[in-house]
């Protein structure tokens, strides 16, 4: 009998030990499975990049001023076929994935 009169029951009503031992189990058994998904989603890569100058360490252009006449439009989504310039491949990706990625435009003033 517990105090104020109320009857224990169940199945770990005699055995205290019991629910100890059960719940060290279930916490021991969610720390393991929780350390083997952090393992598994640090080991995924969430590259950007998947198609230029993949070889190299970091990907670098450099464009002289004199070379940029009156306007150049750069490439941001990573998917163009004429890298470092946009060649509006980031339309298709847009409609795709609902993204909102466009290009840099640099022009002379009006």
């Amino acid at each position: 009998m517990l105090s104020g009169g109320f009857h224990s029951s169940g199945p770990f009503s005699a055995h205290p030990e019991r629910v100890l031992v059960s719940v060290f189990g279930i916490a021991v058994g969610s720390a393991i499975f929780g350390y083997y998904l952090g393992l598994y989603l640090r080991k995924k890569k969430n590259r950007i990049n998947h198609l230029i100058k993949l070889s190299t360490g970091k990907v670098v252009d450099i464009i002289d001023m004199e070379d940029l006449g009156d306007k150049k439009v750069f490439c941001r989504c990573w998917k163009s076929a004429e890298f470092p310039y946009c060649d509006g491949t980031h339309t298709k990706h847009n409609e795709c994935t609902g993204d909102n990625v466009g290009p840099l435009i640099i022009k002379k003033k009006d």
